[in-house]
C-alpha cells in the first residue's frame, strides 16, 4: 500500500514497521511531527515528550539498554542540548536499537542558528544516515536498527527542513515485532575511566568496520549517465535539487551513508568524471573530505556557504542563471509579519514591557520572541533554550558594577521552556544572590511549535491525563522569596507586579498564568479558569475618532478603515482578552452584549 507521506511521517513509519518499542523528543521545528506520528501508534509503541532534548536522549538510552529499539528526534540546535549524553552513549554501546534523529535546517526559517550536525556524527564516530526522500526516510529508518544493532552503537539521521515538510509517496509494510532482548548486565558500561579507556578502544575499531560498511553497502551508489563529464556528489536533498539543475548531464553520487565516508567509491567516481561539483547545506562536511583524498571538486568557493541549495541558488551560482519564477511588482507584496495570535496572553505583558525605558529585556525560545518585533520592541537579546533568566542575571550583575546605573534586567521565558532549562536558569539566580526580574508566561501549553503537551499541561503526549506542575510551588522550592501570579490581559495588574519587582532589590518571579488560545483544556484548567474565550470585543463607533492606539497593541483582530477612519474588530479573531478595551482612551472599546 502506498500513502503520500511528509519526510517526518515517513520517519515514523519506519520507526513502526522497524519494530521500535519507545520514542522520546523535544518539540522543535522542523522535527516536531516526527513524534506526533510516532505517537499515534500507541498499541506498539510508548510515545512520550521529554522536558528537553537531553533527557529524551537519556530515556531512549535507557530504553536501549533495556533492550528494545528506541528513537529519540529533535531539531539541530536540540542536539546541542543532548550532546553530553551522545558521546558517551557512543562509546557504551547498546543492547537493543538505537536511532537519534537530529533535523537540520538550512536557511533558519524557524531557527536561532544554522548549524550542520554531520559534524557531531564526525566527532562522536557514530554512523550517519541521509535520507533524500519520503521513502528513503522510511527505508533507512528500517535499515538504521540493522546497522545499530550489527555494530553495536547509536546510528545518527540527518534530516533537513525540506525533506521534514515535503511530500513523497511511501510504500508502506506491516510491522517487524522483532521484540526485546534480555537484559545483561554489563559493568563497562559505567563509564568511569578505567571502563571507557578500554570501551574508546571499541569505538575506534568500530570505526574500521563502519569504514568497510561505508564502501560496502547501497546506502552509496553512483548514477552514471553516458556521456556526461561532470560529476556531481551530493547527500540528502541536495542530491534533489542537483539533478533538477543538472539532470542527465551529469553523473551522480549519492552518498546515504555519510560517516564514515566511502573512500574508495568517492575516488571510483572521481576516476569517470572531468569535473566534480560538490552539492552540499551548510559546512563543507563532504567537501573537505574529498579534498583530503586529493580530488579535485568545486563546492563552496562557488556555491553559497549558508542558506538552502535550492534550484534557483545552483543555477546562479553556477551557472550566473537568474532565474526568476515570476516577476511581481514590489509594491504588490504585503509584508506578513509574524504576530501574536488575537487572545494571546503574551500581548498584555509585552505592550506594557515595550513602554518601559528603564528596563533590559532578555528573551528566549518560544512565540513570545515575537515581544522584539513593533509594535512592542520589548525584546534585547536571545540566545537559546532557557537562556533568559542566566543572562538576565548576568548582566544585571554587571550593570550594577556601573555607577549611577538604575537599570534593570527582565528575564522572559515560557512554561515549556522553563521546564526545558529554565529551572536550572532560575537556580543560578536565587543561588547566587541575584536581584534581576525573572517573568514566567505560563499558557499551559507549548505554543510555538504546534500546541503540544508539556508537564504543566495536564496531558501526555499520548493523550492520557496526568500530574499538571504547578511552576509557582517549584518556583518557591527552589528558594524563591518573592514571587507573584497574575492574569496578563489585567493590564493593571501587569503594572503593579512589574512596579513591585523593581522596587525590590533581590530576585522575584512573576508568573503570567493565562492559557493559549489554542490550547485543548484540562480539568485543571477548567477549574481554575472556567469558561473563557467566550465574549468578544467591539467598537462604538461613534465613540472612536481613530487614533489608532488600539493597533498598538499588535492585535491582528484590530484594524482601522482608512475612509471611515474607525477601528474595528474581527469578531471571527476576537477571543474577548480586552487588553484593548483597557488600551483605548475614548472607553469606545466595550464588550459586546449577550
Amino acid at each position: 500500500m502506498k500513502q503520500l507521506m511528509t519526510g517526518n511521517e515517513a520517519i515514523a513509519r519506519g520507526a513502526y514497521e522497524a519494530g521500535v518499542k519507545y520514542a522520546s523528543a523535544y518539540p522543535g521545528t522542523p522535527s516536531t511531527e516526527i513524534l506526533e506520528n510516532i505517537a499515534l501508534y500507541k498499541n506498539d509503541i510508548v510515545a512520550e515528550w521529554a522536558p528537553n532534548e537531553k533527557v529524551a536522549l537519556e530515556a531512549a538510552a535507557g530504553g536501549a539498554f533495556a533492550g528494545a529499539r528506541t528513537v529519540a528526534s529533535m531539531k539541530h540546535v536540540g542536539l546541542n542540548v543532548a550532546a553530553d549524553p551522545l558521546f558517551t552513549v557512543a562509546y557504551t554501546g547498546i543492547n537493543g536499537g538505537f536511532v537519534v534523529i537530529t533535523a537540520d535546517e538550512p536557511g533558519m526559517h524557524s531557527s536561532q542558528n544554522e548549524q550542520d550536525n554531520r559534524n557531531y556524527a564526525k566527532s562522536a564516530k557514530v554512523p550517519l544516515l541521509e535520507p533524500a526522500t519520503s521513502q528513503e526516510a522510511k527505508d533507512m529508518m528500517k535499515m538504521a536498527y540493522e546497522i545499530s544493532e550489527k555494530y553495536n552503537t547509536l546510528v545518527m539521521m540527518r534530516l533537513t527542513t525540506r525533506l521534514c515538510h515535503s511530500k513523497g509517496l511511501v510504500e508502506c509494510e506491516e510491522r517487524n515485532e522483532v521484540g526485546i532482548k534480555p537484559y545483561t548486565k554489563e559493568v563497562k558500561r559505567v563509564t568511569v575511566p578505567a571502563n571507557a579507556r578500554l570501551l574508546r578502544i571499541d569505538v575506534e575499531e568500530r570505526e574500521k568496520k563502519l569504514y568497510k560498511f561505508s564502501n560496502e553497502t547501497e546506502l552509496n551508489y553512483m548514477e552514471i549517465n553516458e556521456g556526461a563529464k561532470v560529476g556531481v556528489i551530493s547527500s540528502g536533498m541536495c542530491f534533489n535539487f542537483a539533478k533538477e539543475v543538472f539532470g542527465k548531464d551529469a553523473s551522480y553520487l549519492k552518498l546515504g551513508f555519510t560517516n564514515p565516508m566511502p573512500d574508495e567509491k568517492i575516488k571510483e567516481f572521481a576516476s569517470k568524471v572531468e569535473t566534480i561539483y560538490i552539492v552540499e547545506e551548510n559546512d563543507k562536511f563532504i567537501e573537505d573530505h574529498v579534498k583530503s583524498l586529493g580530488v579535485d571538486c568545486i563546492g563552496k568557493d562557488v556555491l553559497p556557504a549558508y542558506g538552502e541549495m535550492t534550484p534557483d541558488v545552483i543555477r546562479k551560482s553556477i551557472f550566473k542563471d537568474n532565474f526568476k519564477h515570476e516577476d511581481v511588482e514590489p509594491e504588490l507584496i504585503i509584508p506578513r509579519p509574524p504576530t501574536f495570535c488575537a487572545g494571546c496572553p503574551h500581548r498584555g505583558l509585552f505592550y506594557e514591557l515595550g513602554k518601559r525605558k528603564d528596563i533590559v529585556v532578555a528573551g528566549d525560545i518560544g512565540c513570545y520572541t515575537l515581544g522584539f518585533a513593533p509594535p512592542y520592541n520589548a525584546m534585547d537579546f536571545v540566545v537559546c533554550m532557557g537562556a533568559s533568566l542566566s543572562s538576565a542575571h548576568g548582566c544585571q550583575k554587571v550593570l550594577n558594577m556601573v555607577e549611577g546605573n538604575e537599570k534593570r534586567v527582565v528575564g522572559v521565558l515560557g512554561d515549556s521552556t522553563f521546564f526545558h532549562t529554565g529551572i536550572n536558569s532560575l537556580i543560578d539566580v536565587i543561588y547566587n544572590k541575584g536581584n534581576s526580574i525573572s517573568i514566567i508566561l505560563d499558557n499551559r501549553i507549548t505554543g510555538m511549535t504546534g500546541h503540544q503537551e508539556n508537564p504543566g499541561s495536564g496531558f501526555t503526549l499520548q493523550g492520557e491525563d496526568t500530574t499538571s506542575i504547578n511552576i509557582e510551588q517549584v518556583v518557591k522550592a527552589l528558594g524563591a522569596k518573592n514571587v507573584r501570579v497574575i492574569n496578563p490581559n489585567k493590564l493593571d495588574e501587569v503594572n503593579d507586579a512589574l512596579d513591585w519587582a523593581i522596587g525590590l532589590d533581590e530576585a522575584s518571579v512573576i508568573i503570567t498564568r493565562w492559557p493559549c488560545a489554542l490550547k485543548r483544556f484540562s480539568q485543571a484548567d477548567i477549574d481554575e479558569f472556567g469558561r473563557v474565550f467566550t465574549e468578544k470585543c467591539v467598537v462604538d463607533e461613534e465613540k472612536c475618532v481613530g487614533c489608532k492606539k488600539c493597533t498598538k497593541t499588535g492585535c491582528p483582530a484590530i484594524s482601522v478603515d482608512k475612509e471611515a477612519k474607525k477601528a474595528s474588530i474581527d469578531r471571527n479573531q476576537c477571543l474577548g482578552c480586552e487588553v484593548c478595551l483597557q488600551v483605548c482612551p475614548k472607553n469606545a472599546i466595550v464588550k459586546e452584549e449577550k
